[in-house]
């Protein structure tokens, strides 16, 4: 096996700190980019009709709790939710900016 060209291999950081924080940003991360596409869904099937009233209000206050939660486990680990929006390089950012984190919170859907 040969050794990496170029640039010293970056070390792997692994103290018990550092891992926990990074596994709770990519299982956060992963939690808020499910939010975003519920609430996506929710406003689809409002925008639809599908929805009662009563539903809307429960789907509304669901991803408004939601939200709350999220800032709250960030708040907790360290992180800001901006930390979530991973970067994938030439693909952009993993969470969309029309409704990244902190952008704007999830309120009841409107009609």
């Amino acid at each position: 096996m040969s050794a990496p060209s170029g640039a010293a291999a970056q070390r792997l950081r692994t103290d018990a700190d550092t891992v926990e924080r990074d596994l709770a940003k990519l299982v956060l991360t992963v939690v808020e980019l499910l939010r975003q596409l519920m609430e996506r869904q929710a406003l689809h099937r409002v925008d639809k009709g599908d929805l009662t009233e009563e539903q809307e209000e429960r789907v509304g206050m669901t991803l408004m709790i939601l939200q709350r939660r999220m800032e709250e486990m960030c708040d907790r680990h360290g992180l800001r939710m901006a930390d979530l929006n991973l970067d994938l390089g030439p693909l952009g950012t993993l969470l969309s900016p029309a409704s990244s984190p902190g952008s704007s919170p999830a309120g009841p859907p409107s009609r």
